[in-house]
């Protein structure tokens, strides 16, 4: 692209020009049978791999310019030698020039998708409010893939009369099948949070809304027991220094509690959302007591199923435990560049998501 020139852009905009003169001198100046002509083209194929394509072909209209100019001076325009040189000069400059249009195309289309990925981040996994009620949350999105902005991990909070539901998620696989599935997860939540009264029923909408949609993406039948949805449902009363649980096949999550992580085992966890029709279980909702300066932290099995170049596994609890007082945001902070420090190269092996929940004195 072909933006106002910046210093940076000027700067390499310097080489080509700098070639152009010192390869044009040179030729001038040297003995008959001595022809640095070809050296020119280096200039607009320079050019070509940071700049648009009208610089390019203007770098390339004056290395043209240029080896008329030795031409001239050398012998005359018509030699041979020098007439086949400003020909093949010429080709490659139209030639690094249209390779220039089609990067700068390129570079569109990628920024453009980006901006699609962005906005469709922003609809399917909406940012948490940093205070709901006497809870201070925060969360965090690592995805696998560089250019990647969302999979098929998820999370939300609802706000209802009584205090704040929250779920977290893990759709089995990746890709667009896993993001739809999320954003399929999530509609239900965001819908069903304010109409059922209690956690059963809300989880109940959530496995009829999963078991609803058999078809994938393009239409085909997707195999029932390759697609299910782990997933951590909570509701915090505002009133109460408890938060209830149900849990469908999901990792604990983990209270930190004065310096100690202790994790939320439940005693009768129910199966993955999607894979109810196999395993006849109910939605058994566990309390546990959830006090101000506590912090509850869900993450998904990214985070814990992360390798060093060990191969052993992150230490969640572990790296967690006395970070709680530093506030959720802070420990998301701290968890985040702990666990890009653990895997390899900073790169995770699949998307992981956290979210910190912590319960104020107050409401203010």
């Amino acid at each position: 692209m072909d933006p106002r020139p910046t210093r940076a852009r000027l700067t390499l905009l310097s080489v080509p020009f700098a070639l152009i003169a010192g390869v044009t001198l040179v030729d001038v100046l040297a003995p008959p049978e001595v022809h640095l002509g070809p050296f020119l083209v280096a200039a607009p194929a320079v050019t070509a791999s940071f700049a648009g394509p009208r610089t390019t072909g203007l770098v390339g209209a004056a290395a043209v310019v240029a080896q008329s100019v030795v031409a001239a001076a050398r012998t005359t325009l018509t030699d041979l030698n020098h007439t086949l040189q400003i020909i093949a000069l010429v080709l490659i400059s139209i030639l690094v020039t249209l390779l220039a249009h089609l990067r700068e195309v390129h570079e569109r289309q990628v920024t453009q998708l980006r901006s699609v990925a962005e906005a469709a981040q922003q609809v399917v996994l909406r940012p948490l409010r940093e205070r709901m009620g006497p809870l201070r949350l925060a969360s965090v999105y690592l995805a696998a893939e560089a250019e990647a902005r969302i999979g098929g991990d998820l999370y939300a909070a609802a706000r209802t009369p009584h205090g704040t539901r929250l779920i977290i998620g893990d759709v089995r696989g990746k890709g667009l099948e896993a993001v739809g599935e999320a954003a399929l997860v999530l509609g239900a939540f965001r819908a069903a949070s304010h109409q059922e009264d209690d956690l059963p029923g809300l989880v109940a909408h959530l496995e009829a809304a999963v078991a609803a949609d058999p078809d994938g993406p393009d239409g085909e039948a997707v195999d029932s027991g390759e697609a299910f949805t782990t997933a951590a449902v909570l509701d915090v009363p505002d009133q109460e220094m408890t938060v209830h649980l149900v849990s469908c096949g999901h990792p604990p999550p983990l209270l930190l509690r004065g310096g100690q992580v202790v994790p939320l085992e439940v005693d009768h966890p129910a199966p993955p959302l999607g894979l109810t029709q196999y395993v006849d279980s109910g939605y058994a909702v566990q309390s546990f007591s959830f006090e101000p300066g506590d912090v509850v932290l869900l993450y998904t099995d990214g985070v814990i199923e992360a390798r060093d170049r060990a191969g052993s596994f992150y230490p969640l609890p572990e790296r967690a435990t006395g970070r709680s007082g530093d506030g959720p945001a802070a420990l998301l902070g701290h968890l985040c560049a702990d666990l890009l420090s653990h895997a390899p190269g900073g790169r995770l092996g699949d998307d992981a998501a956290m979210v910190a929940i912590e319960r104020v004195a107050d409401r203010s």
